[in-house]
Order: C-alpha cells, then sequence, then structure tokens
C-alpha cells in the first residue's frame, strides 16, 4: 500500500503549503519518533486514494499533526487556516472518535432522565457499599446516555461556534479525541470572510458496543461534512 500512496503522499507541489506555513513560526515538523506512533494519517491516506484514485495528479497532501491546544491557539491557528479554508481547491480532513467511554478509559460520564449528571458513574455505583457489585442504570441505559452526550456535541459541531463546542467539552469532558482538530476547523471556519456560506452537518453515528453495566466500555464514531454552498 505505500507504493500505491507515495505519489500521493509526497508530491514536491506540497513544498510550497508547507514552506508558507512554516514561515508563519507555528508550525514545526515532527520527529521522527513523533511520526512512527502517529498513525492517522496512515488511516486516512487508503481512503483519500481510493476517492481520488482517477484524479491522483490533482491531490497533493499537507498532513498537519494538531497537539493538546488551548481554546485561544486553536482560534490562532484556525485564522492562519482559513484562507486555505476558503479557497475552493482545497479539502479539508479531519480525524476524530467521539465518545471513549468505560473504566478503561477512566471515563463513566452518565445522565439521567432528569438531567443530573454524575462525572464518574463508577465511583458512585461502588463507593461506601463495599460489596463491589456493579449498579446497572436503567433510565436511561448507559448507551442512551453516551448517545445523548455525542448528539450534544454534534449539535455543538453544526452550530460552528467554537466557543460553544469549547463550552461543551469543559463541561462534559468527552473524551473526543480529536477534539482539537475539530476546535481548529471550527475556529477556521469563524473567520472565513463569508461564515454563512458553509454549512456542516452530520451523516453517521454508531457506537462500538451498547454499554449497559459500568463494566461495559464503548467507543463511538461519527461521520460529518462542512459543505460550502453557492
Amino acid at each position: 500500500m505505500h507504493a500505491l500512496l507515495r505519489d500521493v503522499a509526497n508530491d514536491p507541489e506540497k513544498l510550497m503549503v508547507n514552506k508558507a506555513l512554516e514561515e508563519t513560526g507555528r508550525f514545526k515538523r515532527m520527529s521522527l519518533e513523533t511520526d512512527e506512533d502517529e498513525h492517522s494519517i496512515e488511516m486516512h491516506l487508503p481512503y483519500v486514494y481510493k476517492v481520488f484514485e482517477n484524479h491522483l495528479d490533482r491531490v497533493k497532501i499537507v498532513p498537519i499533526l494538531v497537539g493538546a491546544l488551548t481554546e485561544t491557539t486553536e482560534r490562532q491557528y484556525g485564522q492562519l487556516l482559513a484562507p486555505y479554508l476558503e479557497d475552493p481547491e482545497n479539502l479539508f480532513i479531519v480525524s476524530t472518535d467521539f465518545c471513549h467511554w468505560g473504566h478503561r478509559f477512566n471515563y463513566t460520564y452518565y445522565e439521567d432522565k432528569a438531567g443530573v449528571v454524575t462525572q464518574s458513574l463508577a465511583q458512585s455505583s461502588n463507593g461506601g457499599s463495599g460489596s463491589g457489585k456493579s449498579t446497572i442504570p436503567t433510565s436511561p441505559k448507559i448507551f442512551e446516555s453516551i448517545r445523548k452526550l455525542d448528539h450534544e456535541g454534534m449539535e455543538k459541531i453544526e452550530s460552528q461556534s467554537h466557543s460553544a463546542f469549547c463550552k461543551y467539552l469543559s463541561r462534559t469532558k468527552n473524551t473526543i479525541c480529536g477534539r482539537h482538530p475539530i476546535g481548529v476547523l471550527m475556529a477556521a471556519l469563524e473567520h472565513v470572510k463569508a461564515p454563512a456560506t458553509h454549512r456542516t452537518r452530520f451523516v453517521h453515528y454508531s457506537q462500538s458496543s451498547s454499554a449497559i453495566s459500568i463494566s461495559d466500555s464503548s467507543v463511538s464514531y461519527a461521520s460529518a461534512f462542512v459543505q460550502r454552498e453557492a
């Protein structure tokens, strides 16, 4: 697969964009160790190759690895990337999944039907009893609570309000691993000349399993696109 993708991933013409970004002083080349540890681009490329297999001569890829940024820094990078987002010749692809729920992710957020939130369901269920038995919430079930949590985040993203998405993350601590790339894209959308011409819409949502007990675990997945309207 590396041989098939080499022309897509390493076209020399992308060097002009690399140079322009580096000259801002806000980007640097990742180390070999970081590059070897990072797998997101490796997951992207086969799909990019498949989608553009009949137009490979037109595809130039500029991978950007986004680290842990503050809300302010996300806005700064969004402003830097906004001109590229405005150019209809460019396509931005953001990689993420959604909620990682369970003991092994150290995240067991739960909201009951009355809207009462338990930040750590496991501690609440086991604490004090000494029995070690797991409570199984049923109103709603855990996977239903996760779905509600994720869909709230999806609504914030669709609203294209960067600050609203950041406030949501601060309140829920949802374990969306691509939250910072999403934040940069949302900030970039706010910096384009006519943000009202861009529409964000989710088209798919799923969970790896339907968690019902605090001993279960689950990872959520969602897909969305940003469309530039005429």
